[in-house]
């Protein structure tokens, strides 16, 4: 990708790998995929992202405006090899662990929705808001099933919320599985009905109980296929690519949110001109965005 340059117009990305010090956000690359229910080229994404990345400024307009690499310490550690199975997610265990030491919020780049699972226990999070339109409380090890295995951990399920669960993407099964759990669910159309700044006030009092610290699952199937065809289960109807960003926004806005996975997008499905790797790129950009209110 041969980009323009311009002095007067800094682009996103190309943080440094190696820094001294502490950060205010990191990023890891957890390209996770052998256990994926559906067939997936999600290790190519993290790459992806980074490299849509850099067709964004990291300005923000205000007023006043804002430069986020003025702002905020941003650094990009690289991906962890080799994160599937027990030996792969004590690795990604270990590196989120080591990177909370050193940042405010570390952002793992995913990678298919099994991430979600070790990305939280290594963050030491205490509390889950999933944007999802999937409940992930299915039986066994794979993309599907990261919410029921923190559970069976020990993460409490009535600390977790669920945003954006989707009709026809689910079973009646899960659904009661969820409800006996005591996990919070907010359906894709009390999402809409409600509002983003109702409902992120009250996944945030429930996730942050106590002060969190929180863990953001930001699951791109959960919107709507016309924006996010890279998806392998995103289905017509979901959320705009415009909704998705301002929840992420706002989530990250809180001062309890420490750590985040953007999950399930497929950089080798995407359409021609790479509009849902894009939209994984403008997530970073939105939960950055969220920290440099804080900062």
């Amino acid at each position: 990708m041969t980009l323009p340059h311009d002095a007067l117009w800094p682009r996103a990305g190309a943080w440094p790998t190696i820094d001294e010090g502490e950060w205010d956000a990191a990023l890891l690359g957890v390209p996770a995929f052998r256990t994926s229910l559906s067939p997936t080229g999600a290790h190519a994404t993290p790459a992806a992202i980074r490299e849509a990345l850099r067709r964004y400024s990291p300005a923000l307009l205000g007023p006043p405006p804002v430069d986020l690499n003025e702002r905020l310490r941003i650094a990009d550690v690289g991906d962890v090899d080799e994160p599937d199975g027990p030996v792969g997610e004590a690795s990604v265990r270990a590196a989120v662990a080591a990177l909370r030491r050193r940042a405010d919020l570390v952002i793992a780049l995913g990678g298919d929705n099994s991430l979600t699972y070790a990305v939280t226990q290594g963050a030491g999070a205490t509390g889950l808001v999933t944007i999802d339109a999937h409940f992930d409380l299915r039986d066994g090890v794979s993309n599907g099933s990261p919410v029921r295995r923190l559970i069976e951990d020990g993460l409490d399920p009535r600390r977790i919320v669920q945003l954006g669960i989707a009709d026809f993407a689910n079973s009646v099964a899960y659904a009661r599985r969820a409800a006996d759990l005591g996990i919070t669910v907010v359906t894709m159309d009390d999402l809409r009905r409600r509002g983003a700044a109702d409902v992120v006030a009250e996944a945030l009092e429930i996730a942050g109980a106590g002060d969190g610290p929180v863990h953001l699952d930001i699951d791109v199937d959960v919107c709507d296929r016309a924006v996010a065809p890279g998806c392998p289960a995103s289905v017509p109807g979901g959320l705009a690519a415009w909704e998705l960003r301002a929840l992420v926004r706002a989530i990250a806005a809180d001062a309890r949110v420490h750590s985040a996975d953007i999950a399930e997008v497929d950089a080798t499905a995407d359409a021609p001109d790479g509009r849902t790797v894009r939209l994984a790129a403008l997530c970073v950009l939105e939960l950055l965005a969220g920290k440099a209110v804080l900062a």
